[in-house]
């Protein structure tokens, strides 16, 4: 059922239920503290929630405790202070500790790719819900947040049964997360929905009382959150299938992409066209690079494997498609380069020795450090294969960027990165390359040639100031 709050109409009865701790609202917990449980644990913390963070790594605990937030997220740092210094907040290596804290554990631990194929790797979530559960003394209730496969929550049920006292009565529930990076502070404080798959009144109660702050904000702020209540297969799907939509959307107008530029259309103006019509809307109708980062590449993968587990393979065989068609715009950036430098392309793709490239930006969307799976990382390194002497710069991931891929050359500043170059090419659309003046990036540069590909720069603008475009689609 779909619970909206705050509602005009009698809400539905959810049962008043008694943290086991005795505090007057739960204690939380959340088991791993990257990106997602870092966020959602300092989050919790300014919603007034008496919050704990758990990780084994000591030393993003340490940091965490001194005040540092180990990721880049807009908003995040001052948060962390305040909810320091307030007594709400802190973190923890020290499992026990945790297990004896919380009411409420949130497991938001890490679900990568399997090294051996394309479904998700769960030994983290093995590993701390079995730590957590063999040191639980009281009822609790573990809650998954991380992005798993249909039949996780089932899974982890049995666990929790294997490793607690059946007298305890621990209890297990599912609340997927929607977190954008960029905007992952507003996110889990005004989130669009809130999802849970429960089991029984008491966890329905429990997680109610945990998200009654986010309620409890919307009311003064006059929004509605709405609640989604259902059983642990949909909330595990909700999570993945919406990835899942949201993947073909761009690889949709990626592929459009291609179309255009066989045709010679404008794809910034047809997305633009039909982007108007509410069925299809505009939002996720950019095309250029494809998408990337922790979570969609690998969660429509680990989607099929497991739809193909189910006997379900077949209704997923598009989302194949889907994965082909953004890694392919890739290798275009690759050949507009080529193209672009007077290179011609052989069987082994195209020779950029002796070519100086500027690559600007090496996260996977602006506003994050985050470089994993980045598509402009990975365009940097075929510039690179291919020849080209590349030079990165990104406005907060270059250290990130330059443990991933150490052999580019990565510079300080915009004017490090395009003086002398033979190219640019813009591949993450952070609003320093947007906005940067044509004019004066073209007294810096060897050649006057752009690549863009986020379909981010003022085309008219740039062709303006004497430079030789090229963005994907576009003529």
């Amino acid at each position: 059922m779909t619970i909206p709050y705050p509602n005009p109409q009698p809400m539905p009865v959810i049962p008043a239920v008694t943290p086991p701790s005795g505090a007057s609202r739960p204690r939380v917990t959340f088991l791993g503290t990257g990106y997602l449980g870092a966020t959602y644990a300092i989050c919790y913390a300014e919603l007034g929630y008496e919050v704990l963070g758990f990780d084994v790594d000591a030393d993003k605990i340490a940091k965490l405790n001194a005040g540092e937030v180990p990721i880049h997220e807009p908003g995040l740092d001052e948060l962390l202070r305040r909810n320091l210094a307030a007594g709400r907040l802190r973190f923890s290596t020290d499992i026990g500790e945790t297990a004896d804290f919380g009411d409420v554990h949130f497991i938001c631990v890490g679900t990568p790719q399997r090294a051996d194929g394309m479904g998700a790797d769960l030994s983290y979530v093995e590993a701390s819900v079995t730590s957590l559960a063999q040191r639980l003394t009281r009822k609790a209730l573990i809650v998954g947040k991380s992005t798993v496969p249909v039949g996780t929550a089932e899974w982890v049920e049995q666990l929790v049964g294997k490793h607690t006292p059946t007298d305890l009565g621990v209890e297990v529930a599912w609340s997927p997360e929607f977190l954008q990076e960029g905007f992952a502070v507003d996110d889990v404080l005004r989130p669009n929905r809130i999802v849970v798959g429960v089991k029984s009144e008491w966890a329905n109660g429990m997680l109610y009382a945990a998200h009654k702050g986010v309620f409890d904000l919307a009311a003064t702020e006059d929004r509605e959150v709405p609640l989604v209540v259902t059983d642990f297969a949909t909330a595990e799907l909700v999570k993945v299938a919406a990835n899942a939509f949201l993947a073909t959307k761009i690889s949709f107008i990626n592929a459009m992409a291609e179309v255009c530029e066989a045709s010679g259309g404008d794809v910034t103006q047809l997305a633009r066209a039909i982007g108007y019509d509410p069925r299809i809307g505009n939002r996720f109708l950019q095309a250029g690079l494809g998408f990337g980062g922790a979570c969609l590449p690998k969660d429509i993968r680990a989607f099929q494997a497991r739809a193909q587990e189910l006997g379900a393979g077949e209704a997923l065989r598009f989302l194949h498609e889907v994965d082909l068609i953004n890694l392919r715009r890739r290798t275009r950036v690759l050949q507009l380069a080529a193209d672009l430098l007077g290179r011609r392309s052989g069987p082994a793709g195209p020779d950029l020795s002796g070519t100086r490239i500027a690559v600007l930006g090496a996260t996977f969307k602006p506003n994050t450090d985050d470089v994993r799976d980045a598509p402009a990382l990975a365009v940097a390194a075929l510039l690179h294969k291919a020849g080209a002497d590349v030079h990165v710069f990104d406005p907060q991931g270059v250290e990130n960027a330059r443990r991933a891929v150490p052999e580019l050359q990565y510079e300080a500043t915009i004017t490090d990165a395009v003086t002398d170059t033979d190219l640019v090419c813009v591949l993450t659309e952070w609003a320093d390359f947007r906005n940067a003046d044509p004019v004066a990036l073209g007294e810096l540069v060897a050649g006057r040639r752009v690549v863009d590909g986020r379909n981010c720069l003022d085309a008219a603008l740039w062709t303006q100031a004497g430079w030789e475009y090229r963005g994907l689609g576009r003529p």
